[in-house]
């Protein structure tokens, strides 16, 4: 998913879909979407996949969900795109030890790259999750910048604003893990400056959090009371960043 309906002339039922979204709404946000399409079933299923990883709650919900999304696809770019959220959701289960699925996480994310063309929309969002496997399951940081900086690239081809804000997220990580701090400063603050723009609240406060990892007091304290702040308004979402707002603040990031 991209950020789809942040714009004035965007579908008005699009526009509504996003701000639940970006409120952390996303069970009300997938209950106004009709799985009788395959666009609408598979917007449903990224939905609630998403919110597993945010919140480590409604894993049945999206199980059901991409069982329906994979059953409308007919194109090979549809199955591959719900491939790739059956990998999201996999990789999820086992970030969060609800139980071990790297393999399948693995195997999903396999098929989709059989299925969707390098040059096609989808394929920047499938390069920055096999970055995710990569960094946080594979525990390979050269793998996943390879997959980030193409990630980066095509998000940047076809003006993904959000994917942008992940990908500028997770390579300023492995640089922070570098020692690379001006780099790594960069672009968390990229980051929280298009999460800002967008309104993309719940991902908001986990990029002041890591912006808070790379600055000096008292900016990293501000940064980080701003970030609980957040935290507190959305009810404790996303639940990984708890840890991260209790200085020193990780570097590292899951969302």
């Amino acid at each position: 998913m991209s950020g789809t309906g942040t714009t004035s002339d965007d579908d008005p039922l699009q526009t509504a879909v996003w701000r639940l979204r970006s409120r952390a709404c996303w069970a009300d946000a997938a209950a106004l979407l009709t799985p009788t399409t395959p666009a609408a079933a598979l917007q449903r299923a990224a939905l609630l996949v998403e919110r597993c990883l945010y919140t480590e709650q409604g894993w049945q919900e999206a199980e059901d969900a991409l069982r329906t999304a994979e059953a409308l696809a007919h194109t090979d770019e549809e199955r591959g795109a719900a491939a790739c959220e059956r990998g999201q959701l996999a990789y999820a289960a086992t970030l969060h030890t609800v139980r071990d699925r790297a393999d399948e996480a693995r195997a999903a994310l396999g098929r989709a790259a059989a299925l969707i063309p390098p040059g096609a929309p989808g394929r920047p969002l499938l390069d920055f999750r096999r970055g995710l496997l990569a960094e946080n399951l594979a525990h390979s940081p050269q793998a996943a910048l390879a997959a980030y900086r193409r990630a980066h690239a095509g998000a940047t081809a076809h003006a993904n604003a959000l994917l942008l804000s992940f990908t500028w997220r997770h390579l300023a990580g492995l640089a922070l893990r570098e020692g690379e701090l001006a780099e790594a400063r960069h672009g968390f603050a990229e980051s929280l400056r298009i999460r800002e723009e967008l309104g993309y609240l719940v991902g908001t406060a986990p990029a002041l959090a890591s912006l808070a990892a790379t600055e000096p007091e008292p900016e990293a304290s501000r940064l980080r009371e701003e970030a609980r702040r957040l935290y507190r308004l959305l009810g404790g979402v996303p639940t990984w960043l708890a840890t991260q707002l209790t200085p020193p603040a990780a570097g590292a990031a899951t969302a």
